[in-house]
């Protein structure tokens, strides 16, 4: 036997033993997951999500995943010649604009996530929050400050909302029947209307209602980094806090840092911050000792 051989033998045996107590430690853990970024555009990306998603599930844990899909959107939009509008970073979604997010987040990119998560051998099954009513919304009020008289003023985003309740019968009857629930960010309104809402905070109140073990955000960045650029590895829900104060934080990080900050407040156990664009990332950050991201959690 060669020593390469006898080498790569060595190394998947070390992360098979690595991954053991892990395996052991999350049996029956629920693991809420917001997939976007480049791992749902780059082929690669895309089947490692998919495989590792499958590779929980099976050694024990209950993933859900939860997707964007903001690009695709616009992709559509573009070729449909709907114009778009953003206001503070959020696409004002008026009735044709929520007809093309129904098209690609509840139908064809949901059907894609949830065909190559079957094709590596899982078991899943695609939703909207529609469905069952899973996510009842409410529409977005963002009170801004006009320039001009610098007054509050209501913007009308049109159908953009936000989580006003989980209802998790329809997740507990997917989970406990051993399907991965694949979830699309929209809501259903007290009056019937359809709305669109941003991913990581649909994510983190799921994680939130079911209590879970695990938010996991995927992002085109290595993580939470210091003012150094460095990738934090861990943090504290108060050095969180103490970053954000002195500005370390901003820009697009800071909702998702709000996202954790209001899952870590309701129950969840940890979140992490993961850069989508590592092959396995989920693998690497769950299983290993050293992961590959940011870990946020309750100072012990």
């Amino acid at each position: 036997m060669s020593n390469n051989s006898t080498n790569y033998q060595d190394v998947v045996a070390h992360v098979l033993i690595e991954a053991l107590p892990y395996i052991r430690r999350f049996q029956n853990a629920t693991v809420i997951v917001k997939y976007g970024g480049n791992a749902m555009v780059e082929s690669n990306l895309k089947q490692s999500f998919a495989r590792d998603v499958v590779l929980l599930k099976l050694v024990g844990l209950n993933p859900i995943v939860v997707h964007g899909g903001g690009p695709q959107i616009g992709d559509l939009l573009d070729k449909l010649n709907i114009p778009t509008k953003f206001v503070h970073g959020m696409r004002v979604t008026d009735s044709a604009t929520m007809d093309v997010v129904q098209m690609v987040l509840g139908g064809s990119l949901n059907q894609e996530i949830v065909s190559l998560i079957n094709a590596n051998g899982g078991r899943a099954i695609g939703v909207t929050g529609k469905d069952g009513e899973l996510l009842r919304a409410q529409k977005l009020a963002d009170p801004s400050i006009t320039a001009d008289t610098h007054e509050p003023e209501i913007i009308d985003f049109g159908h953009v909302g936000t989580v006003s309740e989980v209802n998790g019968t329809v997740l507990d009857t997917l989970t406990s029947g051993g399907f991965i629930p694949v979830i699309a960010p929209i809501g259903v309104g007290s009056d019937g209307e359809s709305y669109n809402i941003n991913a990581d905070f649909v994510a983190s109140a799921i994680a939130s209602h079911l209590k879970a073990d695990k938010l996991i955000l995927l992002t085109n960045t290595p993580g939470v980094q210091n003012e150094a650029g460095e990738t934090i590895p861990t943090l504290s829900v108060e050095q969180l806090a103490q970053l954000i104060e002195d500005g370390t934080i901003q820009g697009g990080m800071l909702p998702k840092i709000q996202c954790a900050q209001e899952a870590l407040a309701n129950g969840v156990s940890n979140v992490h911050i993961l850069d989508g664009r590592i092959e396995h990332a989920l693998l690497l950050e769950i299983f290993t000792d050293r992961g590959i991201g940011t870990l946020v959690a309750h100072s012990e």
